[in-house]
């Protein structure tokens, strides 16, 4: 049975290796981070009718492409099951249901923000396009998850924990509350009293300390080499390795060699 011409055409643009599907990819994760930026700051503004057109055109779009990457996917089941996917059909059931809904749920949109987690095979793409993101890969993943944690966090502190449409400042007070928290800075002057205002703190203060150690491990600690042990198959050694760590077997890891 012949592949449909316009399956053939968005599988080649969403998993293609080509110039032009790398270049629609990043014009998708440039959209992603447009409608994230845009959801945070249309929560702080008032219902009107140019809003919920803009709502409704944006969930068009995202909608079109949730049903583009289900259509092309390998395996349609495991996408659905992934964390933003999840996300996306929530922000989508948000955007078309508002308007007939009395409760504010415009905090569900910052879930958008889980996307950055996945944007359509970046890593990939930097990998082969970048010689500085190959060279420093666990360092700029690290931040990149680290930064993600924090974006999310900020917006969902936000949307859960200050008073609906207050402006932008409240955002950059929820901003100042996470990076303080995760931080165990501890000032005081921003805290979330209630109970579940609590337990986010504690959220927020166990995950973030543990991506802060990751993002200064990836900083500060010697580089590794990728090199796969023919033995146990571990694929991360020390630059000097003779043997590997995780069983012992021999490593020849390739060098440029030494000069005086």
């Amino acid at each position: 049975m012949s592949e449909h011409p316009l399956h053939r055409e968005l599988r080649l643009l969403y998993n293609g290796r080509s110039e032009r599907a790398k270049r629609f990819r990043y014009a998708l994760i440039v959209f992603d981070v447009a409608s994230i930026l845009y959801f945070i700051v249309a929560a702080a503004l008032p219902y009107t009718t140019p809003l919920t057109v803009t709502n409704a055109v944006l969930g068009v779009i995202i909608f079109a492409d949730f049903l583009a990457r289900l259509w092309v996917a390998p395996d349609r089941l495991q996408m659905l099951r992934r964390i933003y996917t999840i996300a996306d059909i929530i922000v989508l059931v948000s955007l078309f249901v508002a308007p007939f809904v009395p409760d504010d749920i415009t905090f569900l949109r910052i879930l958008r923000g889980l996307r950055l987690l996945h944007s359509y095979h970046l890593v990939h793409d930097l990998r082969r396009d970048s010689d500085l993101f190959r060279r420093h890969e666990d360092t700029f993943l690290a931040g990149m998850n680290l930064f993600v944690f924090i974006f999310v966090t900020s917006s969902l502190a936000f949307a859960l924990f200050f008073e609906a449409h207050t402006g932008v400042t409240a955002y950059i007070d929820a901003l100042y509350f996470t990076v303080a928290t995760l931080t165990t800075t501890g000032f005081g002057d921003i805290t979330l009293d209630s109970p579940g205002g609590k337990l986010f703190s504690v959220l927020v203060m166990v995950v973030g300390v543990a991506l802060f150690v990751q993002f200064a491990r990836a900083l500060f600690q010697p580089k590794k080499v990728k090199y796969t042990c023919q033995e146990c198959g571990l694929n991360r050694h020390d630059p000097d390795a003779v043997h590997c760590k995780h069983c012992g077997a021999p490593v020849k890891i390739p060098t440029h060699g030494f000069s005086d």
